[in-house]
């Protein structure tokens, strides 16, 4: 049967393990043939050292080879090259090599359980038989060929076809004498339609620097890590009753250099310290993934195993984690396995099917944001997305996720117009695939790593999020409160004068407080796109605005739930977040601002020193209300509990100073104040608050008083001591 070379030449080979390379003929002789277009000259070195050329095939250019005595040829042949300009290089042929994916592997992919996946399919350098190179793999199905592109072999698809494992669609070739550094794609024909694209890798864990897109080979030597004794600490730790406080960060905004964008290198120098200074648990990163279009912020992410470029190598970012573990910071990152996008060199109909996503567009496509949805259903795919949150917390020892748009995930009808939907098998709008994967991703990465948190933005009120799935939840480490932001910031928003007619706000939400771990978030989302910083959504004069901004600070640290600020909040930075320009660190110079900061540092370091303020976030006996119901002077106060200790909340929701304000409490033997956003500190007006304490007598039953000036538009917090 006569060998069809012209298969490969015109790169629709499917199995080209089959012609190249080294094949026997009989038990004394061997065939040898390899493809190299761009040779003039190709020469085979003996078992002996010797160089023999091979010949060229005359019916099909660039196809050296030909017949040999069986012993005369190595195991791994190396080939010298010489090109037309006379220049020599040498390779060792990639189609001696037997198949290295094992068959426990392939089953677990298939199975939708390979969960170390980035170990399996993507670049890794690689030793094979004592020959260095790196092995590639990667899963197109629906694929008749698939090549390695890169600039060792000037991009060209005819040059690495790759085996095909057959079982599942996985393609693999170890290509020796490549090493870390070097860029590569895939290039991919479809079987049906033989249409040809070339994709980037979707394991790929490094990328060249955007706007290009070519994978670049990691190196396999191990990072030094240096957080021992955060990882263990943080495996023992119970984070349901100790602090999280949380500083959002869009990192190429943060701070920039000379207008460049800032490094790995250089965020460790300086974010970390800042953000310890000021007494926060956790950094939380807008997505850092790998992506091709700044202004998405990263949530149009193309590399789902790879920390974006623009600010350093996958080594820097490493170490940027490691720095600020040791410094006692967590790390959090923003993750968005909800949609990805339609560009071509990604993900998008990756082997010229809808492979990732839906063929049906009522099922495949945002229509919101112009992106596809991924088929949870599908097994490979929610192995994908799995692998993906797995690496960042193993592999790149991050302490959690904060998993984006969970609520399109959850409803099939999401931002979508009647009968632009499908329902699910029993004619719901419940997308019940994408319920088993979350469930899935929460157990499976809460079990590998404990102690690390999975944190939904999930804004509908689908219930138990944060419950195990064995009782019916989510998994959910926590959720985000997003009734209570919206609620709070419409409040805030109102002239003072309106207030009184609308407490409920105020109100409302602790009815439901208890029903999730909560996240209490002011985050990016409520900072842009028109809707003005934390500072200008403030009513009032110049000096309003700022205590407002106090008060509001104050309303979150002391209200049931972990926190989250985003970055220029904590310093009420002025303007709307622009992702195109740095924060606005030169208001510091203003004192106002410099009471703001003051006071987001003292509320972060009391909210973590204060056991009343953090032990029983999540459980209604750690929450009490003293009066809720004076909405004529806009004033509230309620009781915050730990196990052993209480502390008093007051809170004036208007420009008034309320002199003489009494209020009833509990029995208590003294008291204490811990702080009063209008302290001079932080720009108040030191407003003498003359606080009298009217006893009951012991063992009466009766309740006692306390007689204060509450200073306008300000929060106030007692220790009480029984």
């Amino acid at each position: 049967m006569p060998l069809d070379f012209q298969a490969i030449i015109e790169a629709r080979m499917h199995d080209p393990f089959s012609l190249l390379g080294k094949h026997p003929l009989g038990a004394q002789r061997c065939r040898f043939h390899t493809y190299q277009p761009q040779a003039r000259r190709v020469s085979i070195e003996t078992v002996l050292g010797d160089l023999i050329e091979l010949a060229p095939l005359p019916r099909f250019p660039g196809i050296f080879g030909g017949e040999f005595p069986n012993q005369d040829l190595q195991a791994r042949p190396k080939l010298l090259i010489e090109l037309p300009n006379t220049s020599l290089y040498e390779i060792v042929d990639p189609y001696c090599f037997e198949p290295f994916l094992g068959e426990l592997d392939l089953y677990l992919f298939a199975e939708g359980n390979h969960y170390n996946l980035w170990k399996m399919l993507g670049a890794h350098e690689d030793t094979i038989d004592e020959v260095a190179g790196v092995r590639f793999a990667v899963w197109a199905p629906n694929a008749c060929r698939v090549s390695v592109v890169g600039d060792f072999n000037s991009w060209d698809g005819r040059r690495h076809p790759m085996r095909n494992r057959i079982s599942n669609g996985v393609w693999e070739l170890f290509i020796p004498g490549l090493t870390a550094g070097d860029l590569y794609k895939f290039e991919i024909k479809n079987k049906d339609t033989l249409a040809v694209s070339v994709r980037t890798d979707p394991v790929g864990q490094s990328f060249e620097l955007r706007p290009n897109t070519a994978a670049r080979v990691v190196s396999s030597t191990p990072f030094n890590w240096g957080d021992h004794d955060w990882i263990v600490q943080r495996k023992q730790q119970d984070w349901l009753h100790t602090p999280t406080n949380i500083y959002e960060v869009h990192l190429g905004s943060w701070r920039t250099t000379k207008g460049n964008l800032p490094t790995y290198i250089e965020l460790a120098k300086e974010l970390i310290p800042y953000v310890v200074a000021h007494g926060f648990t956790h950094i939380e990163l807008l997505p850092i993934t790998e992506h091709p279009f700044d202004g998405s912020w990263g949530y149009q992410t193309t590399g789902y195993f790879a920390p974006t470029s623009r600010f350093g190598t996958p080594e820097q970012f490493k170490s940027f984690v490691d720095q600020a573990h040791q410094a006692g910071l967590g790390v959090l990152l923003d993750w968005v396995p909800a949609h990805f996008p339609r560009d071509e060199f990604a993900l998008a109909k990756f082997d010229g099917t809808a492979l990732y996503e839906h063929e049906d567009p009522r099922r495949g496509e945002h229509r919101d944001w112009g992106t596809l949805i991924f088929n949870y259903g599908r097994k490979e795919v929610s192995n994908f997305l799995i692998a993906s949150a797995l690496y960042w917390l193993e592999e790149m020892h991050l302490d959690g996720l904060r998993v984006d748009a969970v609520a399109s995930m959850l409803y099939l009808d999401y931002s979508r117009d009647h009968g632009d939907w499908l329902p699910n098998a029993y004619g719901g709008r419940e997308n019940l695939e994408a319920i088993d994967f979350l469930r899935a991703l929460n157990k499976i990465t809460q079990t590998r790593n404990p102690g690390t948190l999975i944190i939904a933005e999930e804004s509908t009120s689908w219930p138990q999020v944060s419950s195990p799935p064995e009782h019916g939840g989510l998994g959910f480490s926590m959720k985000w409160n997003m009734g209570w932001m919206n609620d709070t910031l419409k409040y805030f928003q109102e002239d003072p004068i309106n207030r009184q007619y609308h407490h409920n706000r105020l109100t409302f939400g602790l009815l439901y407080s208890f029903t999730e771990n909560f996240v209490l978030p002011f985050s990016h989302d409520e900072v842009v796109h028109g809707k003005g910083s934390l500072l200008n959504k403030m009513p009032g004069n110049e000096w309003q605005k700022f205590a407002n901004l106090r008060l509001l600070l104050a309303y979150q640290y002391t209200y049931p739930g972990k926190k989250l600020l985003f970055m220029g909040c904590e310093f009420g930075q002025g303007n709307e977040w622009n992702n195109e320009k740095a924060l606005d660190w030169w208001v510091l110079e203003y004192p106002l601002h410099q009471g703001i900061s003051n006071l987001s540092k003292a509320l972060n370091h009391l909210y973590r020193n204060e056991k009343t303020l953090h032990e029983k976030d999540f459980h209604h006996t750690g929450f009490e209300w003293c009066d809720c119901n004076d909405r004529h002077n806009s004033v509230i106060s309620y009781y915050r509990k730990s196990s052993t200790e209480t502390a008093l909340v007051i809170l004036n929701f208007t420009p008034v100073l309320r002199e003489n304000y009494q209020i009833k409490t509990m029995q208590f033997n003294a008291f204490e104040v811990m702080l009063n956003t209008d302290s001079k500190y932080f720009m108040g007006n030191d407003t003498h608050l003359d606080i009298k304490h009217i006893a009951s007598k012991e063992d009466s039953g009766k309740d006692d008083y306390i007689e204060l000036n509450i200073p306008p538009l300000s929060a106030i917090i007692l220790k009480i001591y029984k």
